[in-house]
């Protein structure tokens, strides 16, 4: 099973941006043999911590970004993980949606969001693709070993992290080490395979040295894309148990 995951500068309020670079990446994907790509947290639209901003956001997510999207990469073979902030019944969801073929075929809420108004998500699902069951955990979630957990305990050998570590400058400098630092952790604590993918540069007064990386079940980065620099991160993953 072949995965990468994408880092890429900030945007936001932009989905005919973000959807004309998700349809580039796709492409090179298919060229590529990608199973799996991965894009950042909530980067649909982009991320904030505002629930004004949250909910603006999410409504547009939910009832234009999202629809616009699936008809855009209906052709593409590639399963697409992104995440956007979400409307659903009156509550906000920072997702991580799956598309494949164009079809949302699940989706991942952030179980421990620590963004103003959004909703924890209670559901741990588990997909596969080719040879893998896999799952996904988003930036927060890295800090609470549970959430790995819950993955790992229904046969998810593969769990992505989209994340967002577009912070005040002076909080980035402290997760520079730390981020990576818990997806090794998860890694060996699960003895699954980790891959993330993070947005890196400036946005207003904000920086993000990114952690794109993809991680053995042993901690070790097996492919990382530099900080501060737009880049995929691209693995085989090794054969793994037929599904059963």
């Amino acid at each position: 099973m072949r995965i990468a995951a994408v880092q890429c500068r900030p945007v936001f309020d932009d989905a005919e941006r973000t959807i004309a670079a998700i349809v580039a990446r796709l492409r090179w994907a298919e060229a590529e043999g990608v199973d799996l790509l991965l894009f950042p947290e909530a980067w649909l639209l982009g991320h904030a911590y505002d629930a004004a901003v949250i909910r603006a956001r999410a409504e547009v997510a939910s009832n234009d970004a999202l629809p616009a999207l699936c008809a855009r990469i209906a052709r593409f073979p590639t399963t697409l993980v992104v995440g956007a902030l979400e409307a659903v019944d009156g509550q906000v969801f920072n997702s991580a949606v799956v598309i494949e073929a164009g079809r949302i075929v699940g989706r991942y809420a952030k179980a421990h969001p620590n963004e103003d108004g959004v909703t924890p998500g209670t559901d741990f699902p588990v997909f596969a693709r080719s040879d893998r069951r896999w799952g996904i955990n988003i930036c927060n979630d890295a800090n609470f070993p549970d959430a790995a957990a819950r993955l790992a305990e229904q046969g998810a050998g593969l769990i992505l992290y989209p994340l967002n570590n577009l912070l005040r400058p002076e909080t980035a400098a402290r997760w520079r080490e730390k981020s990576l630092a818990n997806l090794i952790a998860r890694a060996r604590e699960t003895g699954c395979w980790v891959a993330s993918a993070d947005v890196a540069g400036t946005a207003n007064d904000r920086l993000s040295y990114g952690c794109t990386s993809i991680l053995s079940p042993a901690g070790d980065v097996m492919a990382r894309v530099p900080e501060l620099a737009e880049g995929v991160a691209m693995f085989d993953l090794p054969g793994a148990t037929a599904l059963s």
